[in-house]
């Protein structure tokens, strides 16, 4: 991002005017759906000096992108099915990601390939993983990684004394790199406003606006008002990943894309369960389970099944967590239990239909269609390779457009909070000892918000009781709570506590105990009233009721009937 242009916030008076907006004038390009390719769409078109207007049914990153493994990777196992241009394209937009796009929110992580076989499997493995790492070099670009290593088990066991020595013969270590995914979202949508898009979350489009057999914008209902209004645009592009074939049906007639739905379960235990200083990769029957250090956690996951119930809300079986327990326990000296687990989540991968009954052998690539005039679909891709995605809808939209447009430049874009941040990461105990925060806090603060920590600052100077951690929750400072809400485009608890921060799987009340508080912190920005903090702090709690119960059925059809008793948030306009 330029030096010196300030962030856009996307505050509740932010979202009003996006809306209004939206519906005042003819875009040149209006996206639905808010999750990490819609958002690139967003950052990638107005980029290029188009207007364009974005709008997501709930929050933003709420569907599958801020429940994945939160890993920026080329896909080692692609390379056993011989992807070699997949594998290459998402190593170096993971370069692009670490080195210049996001280093405030990528950072390398190193994963121990365990080896249980002498003889052939070494030279198998340590072949593939020479041949990601020569993958991995972009134009311009170093890898951002250190280069693997071939360990013996004494050695891995130095790394990782929690894995049983009878369990495997050698091990090799490779790097790769994870991000906030939810976060990363959000802050794409904040730069892509900063250069003048329009977004707006819980603004659901329920049909397209139609000029005989072109699509000319889309219906849209405020989910917080109830109002509906008209969008109006040149080009609509649907980027609603695992939802795509529902907005499809809303033009009427088949699609050109069809989407099938995997879901994947991840586990958060504290770190202390596991005495390891790296990441492990295990190879499973059916893929590959990653243990992935996060904060003061492992994250464990994940698994690969067909789904085919509630897209919104997909639950967690009892089955699908044992499954992750079993696998991991098999390399583990000391094994978890259930009791071990601090947090559940579970997302909807979308997959392109049509290769194999299998999920697993789903097709991780992209396409791009212009099924009727007017309306761009996209869908299928891996997280790593949004960018891509975008670069290739955004020029289906050029196409369909009268006036010329230029090419992309998101490689040469960096997002919001970018910029200067690693002088001010070499500045963090000067900013500690000015801020009054222990240095710990600063590097907190850094790792999710780069270089835009002086607008979180600025709340605790204006009022240095945010400045003090949650109670129930003291890795994250009152302060981000608000800003949340100024900033960040929440507009509910739910949003707070379950993307803006981790709350709700990084603590073993997965959010509960802090509710309250939080809610009445998010009052003032959002302007509740007494009765409005209550509903949120109940649905919050009957949501989580709900969450743990399903986790305790035997089956997909009973974890999602029980997860679907929760009721959805019922909003209120601000009372002003």
């Amino acid at each position: 991002m330029a030096a010196g242009k300030c962030v856009a916030r996307l505050g509740p008076v932010e979202r009003g005017a996006a809306l209004a907006a939206m519906a005042s004038r003819e875009l040149d390009v209006v996206v639905v759906g808010g999750g990490v390719v819609g958002a690139g769409i967003a950052l990638d078109a107005a980029t290029r000096g188009l207007e364009v207007g974005l709008v997501e049914a709930r929050d933003f990153a709420s569907g599958t992108s801020s429940r994945s493994s939160k890993l920026i990777h080329g896909g080692l196992r692609y390379l056993e099915q011989l992807n070699f241009d997949l594998v290459r394209e998402a190593l170096q937009e993971r370069a692009l990601l670490l080195q210049r796009i996001a280093p405030h929110l990528v950072r390398p992580v190193p994963f121990l390939f365990p080896l249980t076989h002498f003889g052939w499997e070494r030279p198998y493995v340590g072949a593939g993983v020479m041949l990601y790492d020569t993958l991995g070099f972009a134009s311009g670009l170093t890898r951002g990684v250190p280069g693997h290593r071939h360990l013996s088990r004494k050695r891995a066991l130095r790394l990782a004394p929690a894995l049983r020595k009878s369990a495997f013969t050698g091990a090799v270590q490779y790097w790769d790199a994870q991000v906030d995914d939810a976060r990363y979202v959000m802050t794409l949508l904040r730069t892509a406003a900063t250069y003048g898009a329009h977004v707006a979350p819980r603004a659901q489009a329920v049909g397209f606006l139609r000029e005989g057999e072109r699509v000319t914008g889309v219906r849209v209902r405020d989910l917080e008002s109830g109002d509906e209004l008209d969008v109006r645009a040149q080009q609509v592009v649907n980027a609603t990943g695992v939802w795509t074939d529902d907005i499809q049906e809303l033009v009427g007639g088949r699609g050109q894309i069809h989407v099938r739905a995997s879901k994947g379960i991840h586990l958060l235990v504290p770190r202390d369960r596991i005495h390891s200083r790296t990441g492990l990769i295990l190879r499973t029957e059916k893929s590959v389970l990653f243990v992935i250090p996060w904060g003061r956690h492992w994250i464990i996951g994940t698994t690969d099944t067909e789904w085919t119930l509630t897209k919104a809300h997909p639950a967690a079986s009892r089955a699908d967590i044992d499954y992750l327990l079993d696998h991991v326990n098999e390399v583990l000296s000391v094994p978890l239990t259930r009791d071990d687990v601090e947090g559940v989540y579970a997302g909807l991968r979308p997959l392109l239909s049509g290769e194999s009954d299998q999920t697993s052998k789903l097709s991780r690539e992209h396409v791009v269609a212009h099924p009727v005039p007017g309306l761009v679909m996209v869908a299928g891709g891996k997280y790593t390779t949004y960018r891509v995605m975008a670069k290739d809808a955004v020029d289906a939209v050029a196409h369909g457009l009268d006036q010329r447009v230029p090419p992309s430049c998101t490689d040469r874009i960096a997002l919001a909070g970018a910029e200067g941040y690693q002088a001010l990461w070499n500045s963090r105990h000067r900013i500690a000892y000015d801020s009054g925060l222990h240095v710990a806090r600063i590097e907190h603060l850094l790792q999710r918000y780069g270089s835009m920590i002086d607008e979180v600052l600025a709340l605790i100077e204006a009022d240095p009781s945010l400045g003090k951690p949650l109670h129930g929750a003291d890795d994250y400072l009152r302060a981000e709570i608000v800003y949340a809400a100024t900033h960040e485009g929440a507009r509910h608890l739910n949003d707070v506590l379950t993307r803006r921060t981790h709350i709700s799987i990084e603590t073993f009340h997965r959010g509960t105990a802090v509710a309250q508080e939080a809610a009445e912190l998010l009052a003032g920005p959002l302007g509740w009233d007494d009765e409005q903090v209550k509903r949120e702090v109940e649905y919050y709690t009957k949501r989580i009721e709900a969450e743990r119960l399903s986790q305790e059925q035997d089956t997909d059809q009973e974890a999602d009937a029980i997860r679907l008793g929760a009721p959805e948030i019922v909003p209120v306009e601000p009372s002003s």
